[in-house]
């Protein structure tokens, strides 16, 4: 079964061909990344506007590195949620004309879910129940992926996303966007252990996590720098919000598999390319003796070919759509 799958949910459009969840035939992504970091960040309208421009030729470029024909297309399958609403309208929209036009069956697809589904296309062996750490700049969560399209949340941040707090504090720290990438290679270049970060607790919620107050920490120290003349270590910095951010997800993440009894763990999404966080999760694996999957870093990230692997497990659970489905900017995985 080869479906055709869109991705729009933020500042990247993707188009993939994956045959039976497996196998990618294509993957094709238009990056926005240099044109938002003239502002510091995505800007949600210009997003929108540039998906509308390429979305097009990118599934024509998609279809044409898979060698297929529209008539090689058996589904479309599209992320609906969550994401920035316009964003996600536009790939949604596309999608639905691609599918009625063709006549094939439409499949909405949780981002999140996607990102989990990445590591299928990465590892043939693994099938499910297992338990995800899904981290990117909109989501943090903890999941008990009890069978392809039964999932369920287990701990969640109580406000920001691990994603965003390091692109905020790679900003502080006067650093190009996107941001996690140079932060992970700025703080390989120090052991840390000079500034003292807050690792939050949420009381009776021990899976539970929050951000906030470690981004609001990042910001005043650089600020407090700047405003009294005093010289930043932005390396230990850099390197002490890493182990900060570590310290929130690793632990929670190990107690899940613990209450489970889970024997095998995914990581999911972008700051799962992060190779502090990478190394920590193996070491605390390693000494618990589970197996973890981390996903290559070219899957990391937003790309089709997750929304493409998840489709055709919600295909096969019977999860299609007709042209009334909406885009939403909030959505629960188990949805």
């Amino acid at each position: 079964m080869n479906i055709l799958a869109f991705e729009s949910s933020c500042d990247e459009t993707a188009a993939a061909v994956v045959r039976d969840g497996r196998k990618v035939l294509s993957d094709v992504v238009a990056s926005q990344a240099d044109m938002h970091a003239l502002y510091g960040g995505v800007v949600p309208e210009i997003a929108s506007r540039k998906h509308v421009e390429v979305i097009a030729a990118l599934t024509e470029q998609a279809l044409r590195e898979a060698g297929c024909t529209k008539a090689d297309i058996d589904a479309v399958a599209v992320t609906y949620a969550p994401g920035l609403i316009g964003a996600v309208l536009v790939g949604l929209s596309f999608a639905k004309s691609v599918a009625y036009g063709w006549g094939v069956p439409l499949i909405p697809v949780h981002h999140v879910r996607g990102h989990i589904a990445a590591n299928y296309l990465a590892f043939p062996e693994l099938e499910p129940p297992f338990l995800a750490l899904a981290i990117s700049g909109g989501n943090t969560l903890i999941v008990d992926v009890k069978d392809y399209t039964d999932l369920e949340i287990l701990g969640a941040t109580r406000d920001d996303a691990a994603g965003e707090c390091f692109d905020k504090a790679a900003r502080v720290l006067g650093l190009p966007y996107p941001g996690g990438k140079p932060l992970d290679e700025l703080a390989r270049q120090s052991r840390g252990g000079v500034y003292k970060l807050p690792v939050a607790h949420v009381d009776g919620a021990e899976l539970d996590m929050s951000f906030s107050g470690l981004k609001t920490a990042v910001v005043n120290i650089a600020h407090h720098a700047q405003q009294t003349g005093e010289e930043l270590d932005r390396a230990a910095l850099a390197r002490d919000f890493t182990r900060a951010v570590s310290d929130t997800l690793v632990p929670r993440t190990m107690e899940a598999l613990r209450r489970t009894g889970r024997k095998v763990l995914c990581a999911a999404g972008g700051v799962a390319a992060n190779s502090i966080i990478r190394a920590d999760l193996q070491a605390a694996c390693d000494r618990a003796g589970v197996r973890l999957y981390l996903p290559p870093l070219r899957l990391c990230g937003d790309n089709g070919a997750m929304i493409g692997a998840q489709g055709y497990y919600e295909y096969l659970a019977g999860h299609t759509a007709g042209m009334e489905l909406n885009a939403y900017a909030t959505r629960e995985i188990g949805k």
